[in-house]
């Protein structure tokens, strides 16, 4: 499960390491309100194909309701080949576990605001379904869908509150190293363009967007660091490293220049942190916070 902060008009979210195929993050996000009382609570994100749509659903309106509507439901379509095994399931090519998150984001929404639902699509049936009680954010809770693939983005920019940028694309179902080229600017500027054209300009306004961040590094020596990390990630040079919004390097206020630049010229205002990272990232949070 996810917590989240908002200082400055930038957000970040702090995510908890859980383990992907067999954590269980709504029986962990009901005992989360008694823990906290203003932090939103979510998921980055669930993988479509291990839980059926009117589950999530039902559990999602379930979790608003006990948070007193502070729930943040993140989506994807599935990436990584053993998730599949483990749980016994196909593991089908990218294109047909969009098609399916397609009509499974379609349910959720309709279930979330409340209407009595039959659909009838290619991989899901529903028939006079409806969820009691409902969630307290109208018309749902806010919606999270991450990737990196233009079927997936281009399905985020046209049903998403919030469209998740990772960066990545893993080959053969993560068996193989995977693709950074995204990370470049490029990239980032290429992805934000297909948002911005499927949502057209009045959706895109009211659209927020997130990026996964990989690595976060406090240094006084910020071009060393990066030119360390190019053993790792050999596609990418120090200076790509040092301008993608995946991978925050530099003194806490060099890194609160480059959130500061990405917002500008990508309107990239959503941050998620994983749990390695969020010792080395707190400085930052709050200095933003004026603390």
């Amino acid at each position: 499960m996810l917590d989240r902060l908002r200082h400055s008009g930038i957000r970040f979210l702090l995510c908890p390491i859980t383990l992907p195929s067999l954590s269980r993050p709504y029986p962990r996000s009901s005992v989360l309100p008694e823990a906290t009382r203003t932090i939103r609570i979510g998921t980055n994100v669930l993988n479509n194909d291990l839980r059926h749509p009117v589950l999530v659903a039902r559990e999602a309106a379930t979790v608003d309701l006990l948070t007193n509507g502070r729930l943040e439901l993140g989506l994807g379509a599935g990436s990584m080949r053993s998730e599949y095994e483990q749980a016994g399931l196909h593991f089908d090519r990218g294109a047909i576990r969009v098609e399916r998150l397609t009509e499974a984001v379609k349910i959720i929404k309709g279930l979330l605001e409340g209407k009595r639902l039959t659909f009838a699509g290619q991989y899901y049936k529903i028939t006079d379904h409806i969820v009691f009680p409902p969630p307290i954010q109208k018309p749902n809770p806010p919606i999270l869908i991450g990737g990196n693939g233009s079927r997936l983005l281009s399905l985020a920019a046209a049903q998403a509150d919030i469209v998740g940028l990772s960066g990545i694309t893993f080959r053969n179902g993560g068996a193989a190293p995977p693709d950074l080229s995204a990370w470049q600017v490029s990239g980032v500027d290429e992805r934000v363009r297909l948002i911005r054209e499927i949502a057209g300009e009045e959706r895109f306004a009211k659209i927020e967007l997130n990026a996964l961040v990989q690595r976060v590094i406090v240094t006084e020596d910020r071009r060393r660091s990066a030119e360390e990390l190019t053993a790792r990630w050999t596609q990418l040079s120090a200076d790509d490293i040092l301008r993608s919004p995946y991978v925050l390097i530099g003194t806490v206020e060099e890194i609160i220049e480059s959130l500061s630049a990405y917002r500008e010229r990508w309107g990239i205002s959503y941050y998620s942190v994983h749990e390695p990272y969020m010792a080395a990232f707190a400085p930052v949070v709050a200095r933003l916070a004026g603390t």
